[in-house]
């Protein structure tokens, strides 16, 4: 199984931005759905520290980390460095309450896990926050490095994707299983909209986005992946090479332009596709002007509205306008 939708590097593919916005969405969902009943249930302890198999990566490390982050632990039963790191990671991962989640993946069972993610050697700790993969460090570390390193981590997942954590109740049976959360009202919906982008059925991809936001207009998770899947359908059949070149021969040509901004947002060039239509903006009126404006904010929902890209793009398009 390949863990997809991760960026292992920092640059920011259409994979990775596509992750990161579904994970910021379920969290947000997650949050308004807990406000409504009043509160997320707390689970064990013990719940804090999971063991991860490759069938399992998708929904108990990337699903998760739409919650909370999630700290990847690769060791072996024969790697004397991993029986040092393992317990003090696991200690840590009750005293810090919730705050991020420990996985725990036995290299030598899940040989695929260890080849995407690059490890050359064990122990080695990994984070996935938002559905971004990010290494932490290598080696059997000292105490007060890691406790910095998590400290980071969890700041991070904080401020950028409103990540808090997880709710624990201390004085609940260690052993106690963690009630699974209740399907929504449109998690069917969701679940065939996300098999069918998987599938490359964009067209399936797109109605079932629809028929979510036909009976809630605001739905997080519906606006977020119908924008993306709405991206994927406009560049599948694009020729970058000629599209570029167009844009660059004819800079007042409002379709060239929007094309081009597509493959750049989806070839991970978020900058380049917001600067680009913002200047388009700032070349056009009328109803060019306009169309230009509301793919700018299509993209935005692509991102996300709390990324420090989208905040600057915003601003530049408000000085633009006004």
């Amino acid at each position: 199984m390949q863990p997809r939708n991760m960026s292992m590097s920092g640059v920011v593919d259409l994979a990775a931005v596509k992750a990161a916005g579904e994970a910021k969405a379920k969290a947000e969902q997650a949050r308004a759905e807990a406000a409504r009943q009043g509160g997320t249930a707390a689970v064990p302890p013990s719940a804090l520290v999971i063991d991860v198999d490759e069938a399992g990566f998708e929904r108990d490390v990337l699903q998760r980390s739409a919650e909370v982050p999630v700290v990847l632990d690769f060791w072996a039963e024969w790697c004397e460095p991993c029986k040092q790191l393992g317990p003090l990671l696991e200690r840590l991962a009750v005293e810090y309450h919730g705050r991020f989640l420990l996985a725990k993946i036995d290299v030598d069972a899940n040989q695929m896990l260890m080849q995407q993610f690059g490890i050359q050697g064990i122990p080695a700790v990994f984070a996935v926050v938002a559905g971004q993969a990010l290494p932490l460090f290598q080696g059997a570390v000292p105490e007060a490095q890691i406790r910095e390193t998590l400290d980071q981590l969890i700041a991070v997942g904080e401020e950028r994707f409103g990540l808090t954590g997880i709710a624990v109740d201390a004085d609940a049976d260690p052993s106690a299983p963690v009630a699974e959360r209740p399907a929504g009202p449109y998690d069917s919906l969701l679940e065939a909209a996300m098999a069918a982008l998987d599938a490359g059925d964009l067209a399936g991809a797109v109605q079932a986005y629809k028929n979510v936001l036909a009976d809630d207009p605001a739905h997080p998770e519906a606006k977020l992946g119908l924008a993306q899947a709405e991206l994927l359908t406009r560049v599948q059949d694009l020729d970058p090479g000629a599209v570029r070149r167009n844009a660059a021969d004819n800079p007042a040509d409002v379709t060239a332009q929007l094309a081009a901004a597509d493959l750049d947002l989806a070839g991970g060039h978020v900058q380049d596709a917001f600067g680009r239509l913002v200047e388009t903006v700032r070349r056009t009126a009328g109803e060019d002007r306009n169309a230009v404006r509301l793919r700018l904010l299509e993209l935005f929902e692509v991102i996300g509205a709390d990324d420090p890209r989208v905040t600057a793009a915003r601003q530049a398009l408000a000085r633009v306008l006004f």
